[in-house]
């Protein structure tokens, strides 16, 4: 199935609202919500004013009485399905972005975020949910991606990226989890560091 780009949505919350069930693959997240204290509102909105909501906004009271949203869930191709599950931290800021991206109610994509910024990004195309790539993101830009070549749940292979250019490439060829052989991408880069431990 093709899969639609990933992009951040902005929340455009001029639709009408009103308290409306969930949709029934909200029941089945790829990843649980994180816990919150005090009560939680749902709200749902038609963003796409097809007489169904396509965004359910869930919040709470903080301890000043203000509205602190705790998650937001959204339907991107109006099936009834969750497809994009966002977590917020208590000052409102975005932590966690979940995607699914061929709209078979799992996760492909999650994204996790500082102070506004991306900071990684794990990519699961496959069957067993488990990410088989996860890249690494420093200011805004991409430092280091870390994959599973041969599917054993190990990292065993490493990018290392400068000015958005590949540097070097680190190779784990016989699953210690160590860099055994170095490919060195870019002229004077050096190819003699060792790489982080699997799982880092």
């Amino acid at each position: 199935m093709r899969r639609p780009p990933l992009l951040l949505l902005p929340v455009l919350l001029l639709a009408c609202a009103g308290k409306t069930p969930p949709p029934q693959a909200a029941a089945a997240q790829p990843a649980a919500a994180s816990p919150a204290t005090g009560e939680e509102t749902m709200t749902a909105f038609d963003l796409t004013q097809s007489g169904k909501p396509s965004l359910w906004k869930y919040s709470r009271r903080g301890p000043d009485g203000k509205e602190v949203v705790v998650r937001r869930e959204r339907d991107l191709n109006g099936d009834g399905r969750v497809d994009v599950w966002e977590y917020y931290d208590d000052a409102g800021s975005l932590e966690k972005q979940v995607v699914d991206l061929d709209f078979d109610g799992k996760a492909d994509v999650i994204m996790y975020f500082e102070r506004g910024q991306m900071v990684r990004k794990e990519s699961a195309f496959g069957f067993d949910g488990k990410p088989q790539t996860i890249a690494y993101y420093e200011k805004g830009k991409l430092v280091r991606k870390e994959k599973d070549e041969n599917g054993d749940g190990k990292i065993d292979y490493w990018e290392y990226w400068e000015n958005g250019e590949i540097d070097r490439i680190g190779v784990d060829t016989d699953g210690d989890g160590k860099v055994d052989r170095w490919e060195v991408r870019r002229p004077g880069s050096g190819g003699n560091a060792a790489a982080p431990p699997a799982g880092k």
